[in-house]
């Protein structure tokens, strides 16, 4: 499903136009990036929690040459899904309301 596809499905469901609809996607994004730049996490109620995670510095080798490679520390944007959606997605069930 594209963004075009979501919004539509999305405005259909929720009655608002499609154009409302794209804005308050636009916003809960932006919302949500903001949370990320300032290190905090979204928890999002029946469906999981986005959370900003800081990877330590490594050291990695090519394997063609055998150099070895120091990779600085970086912060990394990850998804832990709700136990409910896991078991779900595991049992193939549909999600189609």
């Amino acid at each position: 499903m594209n963004n075009k596809e979501f919004i539509a499905e999305l405005a259909q469901r929720t009655g608002y136009t499609q154009a409302d609809t794209q804005k308050l996607v636009n916003a809960l994004i932006e919302g949500m990036g903001n949370s990320f730049e300032s290190g905090e996490n979204v928890a999002m109620t029946g469906f999981g929690t986005f959370e900003v995670k800081k990877r330590l510095e490594r050291v990695v080798v090519n394997p063609s040459t055998g150099q070895r490679m120091l990779v600085p520390p970086k912060l990394v944007l990850g998804f832990k899904p709700i136990t409910a959606l896991k078991e779900r997605l595991k049992s193939g069930e549909e999600g189609n309301d």
